[in-house]
């Protein structure tokens, strides 16, 4: 078990600094803004003011998470996304198309995959382990593997998470990529995972795993609970992506076939839109939800957002 001592999130829900706020969500509408905290608490005014939006997103959420764990530094600084900086991106290729001759390079630097996870190792002054995941919708899951195997040879706190940031230019082509179900959005999670239980734990990773190409998504769900010893009757909720919507039962399409009572689903891509980190905003979900019901024990997050892609993060209650 690794234990989640703090979680922060930064998204169009009211989920910053907010516990409870799972009671209080609503479906995410097209006019929904991203809901964002005052930075000049977390960031000094000189590098706000030359931060993008998703650097801002993930150093306030890290910070977050620092304080909340009651900690000095962390062990190591692990982030998935599965686009990255994708305004700085846009701005260095308009220079290019716009610039004559020798190109600023700032734009080109923060437009990097890992400026994230190196821009909160700068605000905090972290010399340690800093990674940065981007396999597309499964960056997040493969983020929490790697926090999972650095604990598994050595105690500490690993500060773990997600960012993806929203353009004009995504809303634009979202017709093309059949998403008109869920708005594209923005959104950060960040949590700090430990192997120790301590007394600001709040609930438990069992297991998580990020599985590309994958070709029968009920036999790998069976397959993971049966190696974490549970079966489909043992979970308590299940979140679950489904950019496709249901079918005619009504039955979210991704666990149709692995008997699960349609109470207990819930299609978080309703709360979060759609970016590629989104199931890291519903493990926070799940947390949320499980600090505020003891009765949810187990609980899935299935993240299927792009179909030859497959998700699974087990969390448990750590209630005795």
């Amino acid at each position: 078990m690794y234990y989640i001592s703090a979680a922060s999130t930064i998204s169009h829900q009211p989920t910053f600094r907010n516990v409870g706020f799972s009671a209080s969500i609503e479906p995410l509408q097209e006019s929904s803004a991203l809901l964002s905290p005052d930075y000049k608490g977390f960031i000094d005014a000189g590098l706000l003011r030359r931060m993008s939006k998703i650097l801002r997103m993930s150093v306030a959420c890290a910070k977050d998470c620092i304080g909340q764990a009651k900690i000095e530094q962390p062990d190591a600084i692990i982030v998935g996304t599965g686009l990255g900086c994708l305004l700085d991106t846009e701005k260095f290729l308009n220079n290019v198309i716009t610039i004559e001759g020798l190109l600023p390079p700032t734009a080109f630097i923060q437009s990097t995959h890992n400026t994230m996870a190196g821009q909160i190792s700068l605000s905090i002054g972290n010399h340690g382990y800093n990674m940065t995941h981007t396999q597309n919708t499964i960056s997040f899951e493969n983020a929490l593997v790697d926090a999972m195997l650095l604990l598994d040879e050595s105690e500490g706190n690993i500060l773990v998470g997600a960012a993806d940031e929203a353009i004009d230019f995504l809303t634009n082509i979202s017709e093309n990529l059949h998403l008109n179900a869920n708005p594209i959005t923005s959104g950060a999670s960040f949590f700090m995972l430990s192997s120790n239980r301590n007394e600001e734990s709040v609930a438990g990773i069992k297991d998580s795993r990020a599985i590309g190409l994958v070709k029968d998504i009920t036999s790998e769900i069976n397959d993971f609970l049966r190696e974490n010893e549970l079966n489909a009757a043992d979970l308590d909720l299940v979140l679950v992506s489904d950019v496709h919507k249901h079918n005619s039962d009504g039955v979210l399409s991704p666990i149709q076939n692995l008997g699960i009572d349609k109470s207990k689903c819930v299609d978080y891509l309703t709360y979060s839109g759609i970016y590629p980190t989104t199931s890291a905003f519903a493990v926070h979900l799940a947390v949320d939800r499980m600090k505020a019901d003891k009765s949810l024990r187990n609980v899935l997050v299935c993240n299927t957002l792009i179909q030859s892609n497959l998700g699974l993060t087990l969390l448990q209650s750590i209630e005795a």
